[in-house]
């Protein structure tokens, strides 16, 4: 049973991560909107901090380093696929599960399947590609993806075995080539309905491919 002192306590402990949330996303989008007026490499921190009305300490504190400013956009999306698999329905197969989270994406138009034609999603993918110290993350948050999606196969462990790596690395590479080639697509000025349309026969038939391959995961 819990007391209300100890109902207090995680209340609190509720708020105080609220409020930290929403620093992080306040300093973030005070410098993307900077970074994207002004360019990445002609905006200081300093100048960050000072849009953001906080000092630079309490910033680094939050983000340490100029290029995680950029990237806490997307950081939420970095554990998303080990999520959808722990989270998936009894008798659901991890792979079922994550076409489905995909399909029901590209139906939202989430701009994390490249489907969006919105001006400030394009303007932060080509702040995002565009700046090579940003373009240098990536490969480490697609890293990180892929080690918590092998986790998730693994069922949890500590330690995901090898083909669970192997399924999660090529589970992650599918989901971005198709966000990629849709992204392409509306960058070359294709409608976003057309390039939606397709993109769902071309999911299908890549978690297809994915089944034949990784059967112990379908």
């Amino acid at each position: 049973m819990t007391t209300s002192g100890e109902a207090g306590a995680v209340g609190e402990a509720g708020l105080r991560e609220r409020k930290k949330q929403r620093m992080y996303q306040s300093i973030s989008e005070a410098a993307i909107a900077l970074f994207l007026e002004k360019g990445f490499d002609k905006v200081s921190v300093a100048e960050v901090a000072a849009a953001a009305e906080i000092s630079k300490p309490t910033l680094f504190r939050y983000f340490p380093t100029k290029e995680d400013l950029v990237l806490h956009r997307f950081a939420d999306h970095e554990d998303e696929a080990a999520r959808v698999v722990t989270g998936r329905a009894a008798g659901e197969s991890p792979l079922a599960a994550l076409e489905r989270h995909h399909l029901d994406a590209v139906a939202r138009r989430d701009p994390v399947t490249g489907l969006s034609d919105h001006p400030q999603v394009l303007a932060f993918q080509r702040l995002l590609y565009g700046t090579p110290a940003l373009v240098a993350r990536i490969p480490g948050y697609q890293e990180r993806s892929e080690a918590a999606l092998a986790k998730a196969l693994d069922d949890g462990g500590t330690e995901a075995g090898l083909d669970a790596r192997i399924a999660a690395a090529q589970i992650v590479a599918v989901q971005r080539v198709l966000a990629l080639e849709n992204g392409r697509r509306i960058a070359a000025g294709e409608a976003v309905d057309e390039v939606a349309t397709e993109a769902v026969p071309a999911a299908e038939r890549a978690f297809a491919g994915l089944r034949l391959g990784l059967a112990a995961y379908a």
